[in-house]
């Protein structure tokens, strides 16, 4: 893991694995790096540059005021400053599409294209209570073991997983202490959230149709509760020649390795080379 200072000094972790043509890889809500593990080991010739964002993995806390989409994307910018590249195009998953979806509209010259996973302009209620039930706590599971016994049995729309899936992520977003499993995050993230879940509703059509002319990527889990079929169906129309994968067997999200998604992100890699 690396470290660099944003613009206001918070301390942000980031890694980056593979070489090639870059990929800025934005993750999920209470997510990190660990996001874009299982996606990895299926591209060839591809830097993919992955960040904590402020309160989440190895970065630093910072304060529910400052959990905001607005200072993540600003986060990522100073990213891609450290880096010295000028621009770069984006897989954002969940959360890390919203932030590239306020890339695209506000520093347009940041961004070759978008890989959508499982997120667009109009996020389903249903969804977004399903978030509200667990965010910024701990789990009641006190081992990785029960925990992952756990979402198998609640994480409901998923079926047909590699075996071991289900370990596997419980190892990724708990971690094992004396007094049982916590989250890999600051638990500050909960108010953030539920401030932004309370408050206006946002039109964010004007945001996706400002990306116009830049390749795009939709992956959904063809049983997710955030992003609707119609949602899909509307972002096809807008843009036809969009790229999309209904990932059967995956709800909100898919986790990037199953082959109708992997043969849109090396679709969308050829488009934004």
């Amino acid at each position: 893991m690396e470290f660099y200072n944003a613009d206001d000094g918070a301390r942000i972790a980031y890694r980056i694995t593979g070489k090639g043509r870059p990929l800025l890889c934005l993750a999920g809500l209470t997510r990190t790096v660990a996001d874009f593990d299982y996606l990895a080991p299926h591209l060839n010739d591809v830097q993919m540059i992955c960040m904590d964002y402020r309160g989440r993995g190895a970065s630093q806390w910072t304060g529910a005021q400052t959990y905001s989409v607005p200072r993540e994307a600003q986060d990522a910018i100073n990213l891609l400053d450290h880096l010295g590249m000028e621009t770069a195009p984006i897989l954002g998953t969940s959360r890390g599409g919203l932030i590239a979806l306020g890339l695209g509209a506000t520093v347009p010259d940041r961004v070759t294209g978008v890989c959508f996973n499982d997120i667009g302009p109009v996020i389903e209620r249903a969804g977004l209570e399903a978030i509200f039930n667990y965010v910024g706590r701990n789990p009641a599971a006190k081992t990785h073991e029960e925990a992952a016994q756990g979402l198998a049995q609640n994480m409901t729309g998923f079926a047909n997983l590699p075996e071991n899936r289900w370990m596997e992520e419980a190892c990724k977003h708990y971690t094992q202490t004396e007094n049982g499993l916590q989250i890999t995050y600051d638990p500050a993230l909960r108010e953030a959230f539920i401030e932004a879940f309370d408050g206006p509703e946002v039109d964010l059509w004007p945001m996706f149709d400002a990306l116009a002319g830049k390749p795009l990527a939709l992956i959904r889990g063809a049983n997710s509760d955030l992003l609707s079929q119609e949602t899909a169906d509307e972002m096809q129309r807008r843009r036809p020649d969009m790229l999309f994968a209904n990932v059967p067997d995956r709800a909100h999200i898919p986790f990037l390795d199953e082959p109708p998604a992997l043969k849109v992100i090396d679709g969308f890699l050829k488009a934004v080379a």
